[in-house]
């Protein structure tokens, strides 16, 4: 049986939404994280473990931030955002 991380298909828009949270408003802890994303807790921390997987946060002890392959990630997806799709809406839905 395959683990919930590979099974796991993330939204770009909440990836962006999470790391843009994170540079703009620095370190984070999960409650207020997933507030300021709105999205729920758990679903913050299926985002968290799989981002941090991929280098695009840290998780420092319950405080996530931003790593700097996260902040260039976050750039080049909003670039390519802007090029593809013609505008950029990664708020809270």
């Amino acid at each position: 049986m395959k683990s919930t991380r590979e099974n796991f298909k993330p939204d770009l828009y909440v990836i962006s939404r999470i790391i843009k949270t994170l540079v703009e408003d620095g370190p984070q802890k999960k409650t207020a994280l997933s507030t300021k994303t709105g999205l729920s807790y758990d679903n913050l921390a299926r985002y968290a473990e799989w981002m941090a997987s991929k280098e695009l946060i840290r998780d420092d002890n319950g405080t996530l931030a931003a790593t700097e392959k996260g902040s260039k990630t976050y750039s080049d997806l909003v670039a390519w955002v802007i090029t593809y799709v013609g505008k950029l809406r990664f708020g809270k839905s």
